[in-house]
């Protein structure tokens, strides 16, 4: 049976003002009248039931994840004690999935990522779902082709075609986010894919490799599995989860594994990693502006200006600039110092304004 891992625990620190460590990019309404967390979990209702849905974030975070998904099953939300990078979130959920369906292939995926159209990504998994049975040894990714020569993408290499299908092929190699020289190579190569961070596989076969390449892992997750449905279970992932390696399932495994296929996704795919994209998703003005929220402008063009409430933001002779309005913080930046912002957030924390984060 199919079970989604939806992986919810960012901070989302490239959405400030909007976006607090307590209120991070997945639970906030950005692109439609639901939050991105709500969008991602209704894009799998046709191919999971909620008894089959599991949500891995923080503790931080979980009532507020638990409110915007009523149908969610209490123990379908695993709460992790810390941040520990996708490695131990995904083998945290493996346990428990294999606690109840021990053939189980596993699809997971971040809870803030813009997918469309819905059913093409559904027929995609379905897709990744039958080359899974055909090899159940097989690890597969979603690769994005590339539309521009991004260094902030991670890249997957591609090799041989899989028989009888034309838009899957056996991964060479993972590369790091690229200069944009070598950025630029790989988008004329055509041999290149953006990696999505979406994955599917047998829960026995990831928890398998990860006993074989991250061995301190797959020990200590041998102790949580022995506490599961006990009451000693939050006392023991207190004590062990924090003690796993902070490292990425890439990183863990697949970069070591062997059968390893990336599938092209034909899907449109965003990260929606800051407030760049929405010059992408979204319909600009006559003047090129994104605007969310009551605003006036002259002489403004290609500016994205967000406000909330009745709070009204006008400009005068602004080009290429971000302007972000919340009731008790005001964000402005060059589009291309959009990046500074985690320099920004640190330079709040310095300055005693935890407060506003």
């Amino acid at each position: 049976m199919l079970h989604a891992v939806i992986m919810a625990g960012g901070s989302g620190t490239r959405f400030w003002p909007k976006s607090r460590q307590k209120h991070p990019k997945q639970l906030l309404r950005l692109l439609s009248n639901r939050t991105m967390l709500q969008e991602t979990s209704s894009r799998i209702d046709a191919l999971v039931e909620d008894n089959c849905k599991w949500i891995v974030t923080n503790q931080d975070h979980a009532e507020e994840t638990a409110r915007q998904l009523p149908n969610l099953p209490v123990g379908n939300l695993l709460i992790e004690p810390c941040g520990r990078n996708t490695a131990p979130c995904i083998a945290l959920a493996a346990i428990h999935i294999q606690k109840t369906d021990p053939d189980a292939v596993m699809l997971v995926m971040p809870a803030d990522h813009l997918i469309q159209p819905m059913m093409i990504f559904q027929s995609s998994v379905k897709a990744a779902v039958e080359l899974i049975e055909n090899e159940p040894q097989s690890l597969v990714l979603f690769g994005i082709s590339p539309s521009y020569p991004s260094t902030g993408f991670g890249y997957i290499e591609r090799g041989k075609s899989l028989e009888n299908s034309q838009s899957s092929y056996r991964v060479v190699s993972f590369r790091e986010k690229p200069d944009a020289e070598t950025a630029n190579q790989y988008l004329l190569s055509k041999n290149y894919y953006w990696n999505s961070g979406i994955f599917v596989w047998k829960v026995s076969t990831i928890l398998e490799l990860l006993q074989e390449f991250e061995p301190e892992i797959y020990e200590r997750l041998q102790t949580l599995e022995a506490a599961l449905e006990t009451d000693r279970m939050p006392d023991v992932l207190a004590a062990e989860f924090p003690r796993m390696k902070n490292i990425s399932i890439d990183y863990a495994v697949l970069e070591k594994a062997k059968n390893v296929i990336v599938m092209e996704a034909l899907f449109q795919w965003d990260d929606v990693g800051s407030w760049q994209a929405l010059t992408r998703l979204k319909t600009p003005d006559e003047n090129g502006n994104i605007v969310e929220g009551l605003y006036v402008g002259l002489e403004t063009e290609n500016c994205i200006v967000a406000s909330q409430s009745n709070h009204l933001i006008a400009t005068l002779g602004m080009q290429n600039c971000i302007i972000v309005s919340t009731p008790d913080a005001t964000f402005v930046a060059k589009k291309d110092d959009e990046n500074a912002i985690k320099q920004l957030i640190e330079q709040l924390k310095e300055q005693g304004y935890d407060r506003f984060l």
